[in-house]
């Protein structure tokens, strides 16, 4: 019980280190098929002060105004439409690359080479772990471009 609780005061104290070095005003965009996943992210990425956006699906994104403020991307491989990976070759051909983390529940080592060949940052199999998911967002942050907001 007390490890417990120690991990969760360390998982908590970890956050907020991790919130006070935060730049909040860069979006992050969710998207994915399953409102369960993209609701835990979005409250995952909130309570650390990152501003999120979440969508359904790929085309979802395309015809949002989120497309030009996104600074880092979160997406699903396996989605009904366009498909993560169709995704990032749409967006990879028409606009400077969005850093991109994909997720998904099925990982497959030749979608994982592909992804990253592409450009991801991370690939992350579902369930993630919260401080993997974190770690990548830090390093597509790095990377990201500055967006006009």
């Amino acid at each position: 019980m007390s490890v417990q609780f120690s991990h969760c005061v360390i998982t908590i104290i970890f956050r907020c280190k991790f919130w006070e070095t935060q730049v909040t005003d860069k979006l992050i965009a969710v998207v994915d098929d399953d409102a369960s996943v993209r609701s835990a992210t979005v409250d995952l990425l909130t309570s650390v002060g990152f501003a999120c956006e979440a969508f359904e699906s790929a085309e979802d994104y395309l015809q949002s105004d989120a497309l030009d403020r996104t600074s880092c991307l979160i997406l699903d491989v396996r989605m009904p439409g366009f498909s993560g990976l169709q995704l990032q070759r749409l967006l990879t051909d028409q606009r400077p690359l969005v850093p991109m983390i994909f997720i998904t529940s099925f990982p497959n080592e030749r979608v994982r080479r592909q992804a990253i060949k592409g450009g991801a940052i991370c690939y992350l199999p579902k369930p993630y772990d919260d401080e993997e998911l974190l770690r990548c967002i830090r390093l597509a942050l790095a990377t990201s471009q500055p967006k006009n907001h």
